[in-house]
């Protein structure tokens, strides 16, 4: 019997649920931050841009590869609210994963206003012990 796309999002949710559970948090050193280097809180943009990530305190490594002191970036398209930083981060169109370890990435948007957040979190896609989470800033798309 095939499971629906909802039985398995839901059992892939309920897995990362006791997965972090049992992990451990990896730690982020004091005083790092996240940022966006481009665009700025209140920039006009085209409908495709390039959204650079900045780090300060912490070295970016892909998905799945354990090193100290290290994660990748996360980028919230039009989040409310964050999402639940104790389970891995699900991969949606508002939650943006780079795993291979980018620092830029070219990412296009409908014409209004977006905002964007960044998530710094750990090897499994976990924030950090204490979480490294940008500004939320508001761009306009034209």
């Amino acid at each position: 019997m095939r499971l629906s796309v909802l039985a398995r999002v839901f059992a892939v949710a309920c897995l990362a649920s006791v997965v972090s559970a049992q992990a451990p948090k990896t730690k982020a050193p004091e005083g790092t931050t996240v940022y966006f280097i481009s665009p700025k809180n209140g920039d006009t943009v085209g409908a495709k841009f390039t959204v650079q990530f900045g780090l300060k305190g912490m070295g970016v490594a892909p998905a799945t590869v354990q090193f100290d002191k290290t994660g990748h970036h996360h980028l919230l398209v039009d989040l409310a609210q964050l999402p639940d930083l104790n389970v891995p981060l699900p991969v949606t169109d508002n939650i943006r994963h780079f795993g291979g370890g980018q620092t830029e990435a070219e990412i296009t948007l409908t014409p209004g206003p977006h905002t964007l957040q960044l998530v710094f979190a750990d090897f499994m896609h976990i924030a950090h012990e204490k979480p490294v989470i940008s500004e939320k800033i508001t761009i306009t798309v034209k």
